[in-house]
């Protein structure tokens, strides 16, 4: 599953085990309300909005575990005319092992929207970014500093080794929409940039990941609106080995919208919702069903957007009828 394996390493001193290998890969943060960070899952929806909009999130993956995981971003995008595409800029913060390790990004999107046919659009988004990884050596423990009576008392003989690197990174995207269905797939990391911190060589992998769904209005009125709707999604990705399928359903009413998911061997998920047409708010709770179980206390998410009143395009566009969630 693309959920990161790094637990036993910040806490117990694992990291000194990778120098003894040539190549390492590491993996990417993963939202559950993967819709709720649009631009961090496709670079192709930065603009697909049209008006100017923000959104927060924040996670909190294994809040019972020593070494759990913090992630937050925050993100703002808009159609631009003077461009003919939408500009997007976010900004990803990651944290493991209560600062053990840390990741800093910061990314610029540009994406362009071309016609298929009357009823078909595709958006297609390139990304620029800039990461910067941190190790703080000095937080981790190793098995010579044990005493078998009094614990932690003694100094590690092992070479410090960590510190900061930082890197450039490429990543693209695409989504194709009607006014009922949507897909796309994006490919980060196009160029796998090294991030190594304590090997002579770590790749960042390229990730893919390829998104679906629909949304269907139910008790339509003579006009053909509706306030409520059904959406089944389906999330796929996967990088350096790890797999992630995402499977659920969300269902909206007037501003309500609730949601149920499963990630397969991994966790079951329950989402709740308030949308709005200038607002959004989210709590998500994973329920870990993998072996980690209980210990892990699931995981916490929760996300926020606003969207902001915009003057009226000189090129007409359509946006992606996809959830907020």
């Amino acid at each position: 599953m693309l959920i990161k394996p790094l637990v036993l390493a910040v806490s117990l001193g694992v990291v000194c085990c990778l120098s003894l290998v040539q190549k390492v890969g590491a993996q990417d943060p993963a939202f559950t309300q993967f819709y709720a960070n649009p631009l961090y899952l496709n670079p192709a929806l930065a603009g697909t909005k049209k008006c100017p909009r923000v959104n927060l999130n924040h996670r909190n993956q294994w809040p019972a575990l020593s070494g759990n995981f913090v992630t937050t971003s925050a993100s703002y995008d808009q159609y631009v005319d003077a461009v003919s595409g939408g500009l997007g800029f976010y900004v990803l913060n990651d944290n493991a092992g209560r600062g053990t390790l840390n990741s800093f990004s910061i990314n610029g999107i540009y994406s362009y929207q071309l016609s298929l046919s009357d009823k078909v659009q595709m958006v297609a988004g390139f990304q620029g970014s800039y990461f910067q990884r941190s190790l703080d050596w000095g937080s981790l423990t190793f098995g010579d500093m044990i005493d078998p009576r009094r614990g932690f008392i003694y100094d590690t003989q092992d070479t410090p080794r960590g510190g900061t690197v930082d890197n450039v990174d490429f990543s693209s995207g695409l989504v194709i929409f009607s006014e009922t269905f949507y897909g796309g797939i994006a490919v980060h990391h196009l160029f796998e940039p090294n991030e190594s911190l304590i090997v002579a060589e770590a790749p960042l992998e390229r990730k893919y990941t390829i998104h679906a769904g629909a949304t269907f209005k139910l008790n339509k009125d003579f006009q053909g609106e509706s306030d409520a709707s059904i959406s089944p999604n389906i999330l796929l990705q996967q990088q350096f080995g790890f797999q992630q399928i995402n499977i659920g359903l969300y269902a909206k009413k007037g501003p309500l919208i609730l949601g149920a998911w499963y990630r397969y061997e991994d966790s079951a998920i329950l989402l709740g919702g308030v949308e709005t047409d200038r607002f959004r708010v989210g709590y998500s709770y994973d329920l870990t069903t993998s072996r980690l179980t209980t210990q892990t206390a699931g995981s916490h998410e929760l996300s926020f957007a606003m969207t902001f009143n915009c003057k009226t395009q000189k090129k007409k566009l359509k946006t992606i009828n996809c959830p907020a969630f």
